[in-house]
C-alpha cells in the first residue's frame, strides 16, 4: 500500500501531466503543489512510484508520465467526479430538450458529448429487448389494410402496413386494439409472444381471427427485427488534437473505431454496477482490443428509470481529464435519461 503522501505526489503528477502534456520533474512538483516536503523527498517518493510501476520516464525526458498503472489508482482512489458548472448543465438541457425524436435525441447526445470532453462520443440507442411497450395503436387505412404503430417507454416508434385477410370492421378495430394494448403495455419486448399467442382465439368470428393472426405476427415480426443493436460515433477529428498520445500511429484507433462490433462489445464489457448505471473507466490496456490499447473508455448506463438500457461514453487518450470526463458522461446520461422518460 502506498503511504497517503505517495499518493498526493501521484495525483500531482497526474494533474500535471494531463495539462500540461510534459512530463513532469520533482522541482516542478514541488514549486507547483503544497506538498509539505522537499525535493529530496518528492525524488524519493518518485523513485518508490517508479519502482511499483505507477509512473514511468519517457526515454528523453528528466521527468515521469503516469503509466496505465498509475491512472488505474489515480482513477480508483483519487480522483472525484467533476461537477458541471451551472452554466454547462443549463446548456445541456437547453440542447437536448430541443431534440423532436429518438433520432434527434441520440444525435444531439453524440454531438454535445464530443463537444463536452473534446473526446470521441460514442452513444448506444436504447436496446429493444430491455425496452418494454407503451402503447400500440392500430388504423383503419381501407376495409382490409391497417396501420400497426408500435411506441416504446424509450421513445422509439415503428410503423408498419398490414393487409388482412378479410376487411376488418371498426368496431372489432377497437376491440382488438383494447384487448392488446391490456396484455402488452408495461411489457418487455421478451414476454410479448407469450402475453399475445391465444388472443386470436378470444375472437368470435373466423375471419376476424384471420386478421387478428396477421396483425400478431406483423407485430412480433417487428418486436425480433428492432432488437438489433445501432449506435452512432462523433467526434472522431477531436482524435487528430492528440496525435503525440498514440506511440506510432492513431490509425489503429481509427480502425477499431470504425467497427460497431468493437464498440459495441465495448460498451457491453463496462461492470454492470448499480443496474448498469455506475460510471465505468477502461484505461490502456484493459481494453480488449489491440487498437485501444493506447486510449481511455469511459461510459455509463442511461435510461428512464433505475435500469440502463443502453450505454454512452468516450474514447480518448489515456491522458485525459478523468474527473471531468467522468462528470460530463454521468451528467450527459441523467438529461438523456430524463428526456426519455418524459418523451
Amino acid at each position: 500500500m502506498l503511504s497517503e503522501r505517495r499518493l498526493e505526489v501521484l495525483r500531482a503528477i497526474v494533474q500535471d501531466y494531463v495539462g500540461t502534456e510534459e512530463p513532469v520533474g520533482s522541482k516542478a512538483l514541488t514549486e507547483r503543489h503544497q506538498l509539505g516536503v522537499s525535493p529530496a523527498t518528492v525524488r524519493n517518493d518518485m523513485a518508490v512510484l517508479e519502482e511499483e510501476g505507477f509512473i514511468a520516464q519517457p526515454h528523453t525526458s528528466a521527468g515521469r508520465i503516469p503509466t496505465d498503472k498509475g491512472y488505474r489508482l489515480f482513477v480508483d482512489r483519487l480522483a472525484g467526479v467533476k461537477p458541471l458548472s451551472a452554466a454547462e448543465r443549463r446548456a445541456i438541457q437547453s440542447f437536448l430538450d430541443g431534440a423532436v425524436d429518438l433520432d434527434d435525441v441520440v444525435g444531439r447526445t453524440v454531438r454535445l458529448l464530443a463537444q463536452l470532453t473534446r473526446q470521441v462520443a460514442i452513444v448506444q440507442y436504447p436496446s429493444l429487448t430491455r425496452s418494454t411497450v407503451r402503447h400500440v395503436e392500430l388504423l383503419s387505412l381501407a376495409p382490409a389494410r391497417l396501420m400497426l404503430v408500435l411506441i416504446t417507454d424509450t421513445g422509439r416508434v415503428e410503423q408498419r402496413m398490414i393487409d388482412c385477410p378479410a376487411p376488418f370492421g371498426e368496431t372489432s378495430l377497437a376491440d382488438l386494439r383494447a384487448r392488446l394494448n391490456s396484455r402488452v403495455v408495461g411489457r418487455r419486448f421478451t414476454d410479448v409472444p407469450q402475453l399475445v399467442q391465444d388472443l386470436p382465439d378470444s375472437f368470435d368470428e373466423p375471419e376476424d381471427r384471420g386478421t387478428v393472426t396477421t396483425v400478431l405476427s406483423t407485430l412480433l415480426e417487428t418486436l425480433v427485427e428492432e432488437t438489433e443493436e445501432r449506435l452512432m460515433i462523433g467526434g472522431t477529428a477531436n482524435l487528430t488534437r492528440f496525435g503525440h498520445d498514440f506511440p506510432l500511429t492513431i490509425r489503429p484507433v481509427l480502425e477499431a473505431l470504425e467497427e460497431h462490433v468493437v464498440l459495441l462489445k465495448l460498451l457491453g464489457e463496462a461492470k454492470e454496477s448499480g443496474g448498469g448505471m455506475g460510471v465505468t473507466v477502461r484505461i490502456g490496456h484493459e481494453n480488449a482490443h489491440e487498437g485501444l490499447n493506447a486510449t481511455s473508455v469511459v461510459t455509463v448506463g442511461y435510461g428512464s428509470g433505475d435500469e440502463a438500457v443502453a450505454k454512452l461514453g468516450v474514447v480518448g487518450p489515456t491522458r485525459m481529464d478523468y474527473p471531468g470526463t467522468m462528470g460530463a458522461v454521468r451528467a450527459v446520461a441523467r438529461y438523456v435519461g430524463q428526456i426519455l422518460a418524459e418523451s
